[in-house]
C-alpha cells in the first residue's frame, strides 16, 4: 500500500507540480493566480504572479517557467461530508465551476523564477483565441505540446484541442482537433508517442510522433484518429498525467479520488488512493525519482509518497 504524506497545506487549488534538484516543488494555483514553491519544509514562497488561472506549468529549455493559463475558473468553498468512494473524510473542499465572471482569456505565458517577470508568449492560434489552455509537456528539441481543455459556461462549453509551439514565440500549431476536454498530456520513454487524457469520456489516447510537433493521424473517417490505449468502465474524471520510466501512464483521477496509473498497453496496474476527490496532478522528483509529488486541489494540499517505479526525468528539470 502506497502511504501518503503531508509536504504543505494552504494552497489556493494547486495543480502543475513541478520537482526540483533541491527538493522543492514549484507548483501553480489556479485560484490564486499565483506561481509558487514549496520548500521541503512544507513553507511556500510566491515565484510569479500570473493572474487568471495558471493551471500546468514546466520548464523550457531557456530556464524560465512556461504556464498554460486557462483565464480563470469560478471557484466555490464547499462544506462536504465523509465521500466513501474517494476516501475523503468531510470538511470543505475547492471546487472549480462554470468560467470566471473576470476572465481574462487562455494564454501561455513565460514566468522568470528569480525576477517574478511573466509575459504572455500566446494568446491565440491562426486567428482563433486559445480558451483555456491547461497541461505542458517540453520535447528535447525545445518545442513543448499543450492541451486546451476550454472553458464551460451555463449552457455551453468550449471544443478544443492540442497544440505544438516553439519556446521563442516563433511558432504556434493546432495539431489535434477536435478533443473532449482534453487535459492531461505527456511524451513516452525516448519522445516518440504522445499521450493525452480526456477528462469528460475518461479516455486516454496516444499518437506516433515521426517529426517534432507532428503526429501520425488518419482523419479520413474519423475527425481525430489515434489510438485508445483506455477507456476504463465505472466513475471518474481524468486531469493531468505523468510517465514512469518504464513506460507506465500514470493519471490524476477526480471524483474516486487516486492516481490511476496505466500500463502502454492499457491495462490498469494499480490505483493509488488519496482522500481528496480532486486529485489532479502527480510528477516525479528525488535523487532516483522515486518520490511521487501528488496535488490534492479540492483540499489545498501538496503531498508526497514513496513510488515503487521511478518516474521519467522531464526534460529541462532543473
Amino acid at each position: 500500500m502506497t502511504v501518503l504524506r503531508e509536504v504543505t497545506t494552504g494552497l489556493d487549488f494547486p495543480e502543475g507540480p513541478i520537482a526540483m534538484d533541491d527538493g522543492s516543488v514549484i507548483v501553480v494555483e489556479i485560484a490564486g493566480g499565483n506561481l509558487k514553491r514549496v520548500k521541503p519544509d512544507g513553507r511556500h514562497q510566491v515565484l510569479a504572479r500570473c493572474g487568471g488561472g495558471p493551471n500546468g506549468a514546466a520548464f523550457g529549455p531557456d530556464g524560465r517557467v512556461y504556464i498554460c493559463n486557462n483565464g480563470g475558473f469560478d471557484y466555490q468553498r464547499l462544506e462536504v461530508g465523509p465521500l466513501p468512494l474517494a476516501g475523503f473524510p468531510g470538511g470543505e473542499l475547492h471546487v472549480p465551476g462554470l468560467q470566471h465572471p473576470d476572465y481574462i482569456g487562455g494564454r501561455i505565458q513565460r514566468a522568470d523564477i528569480h525576477t517574478g517577470r511573466v509575459e504572455d508568449l500566446y494568446t491565440e492560434c491562426d486567428g482563433r483565441p486559445l480558451r483555456a489552455p491547461n497541461d505542458i509537456v517540453f520535447d528535447d528539441c525545445g518545442g513543448f505540446w499543450f492541451t486546451d481543455h476550454g472553458q464551460t459556461r451555463e449552457r455551453d462549453r468550449d471544443r478544443t484541442g492540442v497544440f505544438y509551439a516553439r519556446a521563442d514565440g516563433s511558432l504556434i500549431e493546432e495539431v489535434i482537433f477536435p478533443l473532449d476536454g482534453p487535459n492531461g498530456i505527456g511524451l513516452s520513454p525516448g519522445g516518440g508517442l504522445l499521450y493525452v487524457a480526456e477528462t469528460y469520456p475518461t479516455r486516454l489516447w496516444s499518437w506516433p510522433i515521426p517529426l517534432p510537433g507532428t503526429v501520425v493521424q488518419d482523419t479520413t473517417v474519423l475527425p481525430i484518429s489515434g489510438r485508445l490505449v483506455v477507456d476504463p468502465p465505472g466513475l471518474g474524471l481524468w486531469d493531468s498525467l505523468a510517465v514512469e520510466a518504464g513506460g507506465n501512464i500514470c493519471i490524476g483521477t477526480l471524483i474516486t479520488g487516486c492516481i490511476t496509473v496505466v500500463s502502454p498497453e492499457g491495462e490498469i496496474v494499480e490505483r493509488v488512493s488519496a482522500p481528496d476527490p480532486l486529485t489532479t496532478n502527480i510528477c516525479f522528483g528525488g535523487a532516483d525519482l522515486k518520490t511521487a509529488y501528488i496535488t490534492l486541489s479540492g483540499i489545498g494540499a501538496l503531498v508526497a509518497a514513496d513510488w515503487p517505479r521511478p518516474g521519467l526525468r522531464l526534460n529541462y528539470q532543473q
